[in-house]
C-alpha cells in the first residue's frame, strides 16, 4: 500500500469526481474503505468537502491516472510524499493597543544607547515606527524626546532576541566591510 496524499478524503473527492478510477484503486490510493469511496460517488459522505486535485500539488501525475485507469489491477503510485512546507513565518501587522504605542519609541531609544552599531533602518524596521522618527530620536529633537524612557523591546514583545541577534549580526558585517572599504582608499592614497 502506498502512502497516503496529502489530505486523503479532499483527493479521493477529486479523483472521484474527475477520473474513471475503480473505487478500489481510489481507496487503496488514499488509505480509505472502498465503501467510503462509494459514498463519496454517491454523495452521501465529504458532502462539505472541497476537491483537491493531486495533480497540482505534484503529487500525481496524469501519466499515472491514465495508467491505472487502463487497467483496473493497476494501483495509483503517489509521485513525491516530500512536500515542502515552508518555516518561513510571515509578519502579520497586529493591532498595537494606544497603551503600547509610546513602548516603540522607548525601544528605539534602548536601541540606540545599547546597540549604537545598528543603523536607523535597522532600527525602525525592527521596531516598527519610521526611520525619520528614529533618526530624530538619535538627535535628540524628538517631539516627545524628555519623556522617553529606554525599554528592552525583546521584553515588551516588540520581536524576538533571534531578530536582535540577526540585525546585530548584519551591522557587524556593514562595519567590517566599510572598515575594509576604508583601509583600501588609505593604502590607494599612500601608493
Amino acid at each position: 500500500m502506498s502512502n497516503a496524499p496529502l489530505m486523503p478524503m479532499a483527493t479521493a473527492v477529486w479523483l472521484v469526481e474527475n477520473t474513471t478510477l475503480t473505487f478500489r484503486q481510489i481507496a487503496n490510493f488514499c488509505n480509505l474503505h472502498e465503501v467510503e469511496i462509494q459514498g463519496i460517488a454517491d454523495g452521501e459522505v465529504a458532502k462539505g468537502i472541497k476537491a483537491y486535485n493531486p495533480i497540482i500539488s505534484g503529487q500525481l501525475s496524469r501519466e499515472e491516472i491514465e495508467l491505472s485507469s487502463k487497467d483496473e489491477e493497476r494501483p495509483l503510485n503517489i509521485k513525491n510524499t516530500d512536500i515542502e512546507i515552508s518555516n518561513t513565518e510571515k509578519k502579520i501587522k497586529k493591532y498595537i493597543p494606544l497603551s503600547k504605542r509610546q513602548d516603540k519609541p522607548d525601544s528605539a531609544l534602548w536601541l540606540i544607547k545599547q546597540h549604537n552599531t545598528l543603523k536607523d533602518s535597522q532600527v525602525a524596521r525592527l521596531v516598527g515606527i519610521t526611520k525619520n522618527s528614529v533618526t530624530s530620536i538619535r538627535n535628540k529633537s524628538y517631539w516627545n524626546y524628555n519623556n522617553l524612557n529606554p525599554k528592552d523591546p525583546v521584553a515588551l514583545n516588540l520581536f524576538s532576541q533571534k531578530d536582535l541577534v540577526e540585525a546585530l549580526e548584519k551591522a557587524e558585517r556593514r562595519i567590517k566591510r566599510e572598515k575594509k572599504e576604508k583601509e583600501k582608499q588609505i593604502n590607494k592614497t599612500q601608493v
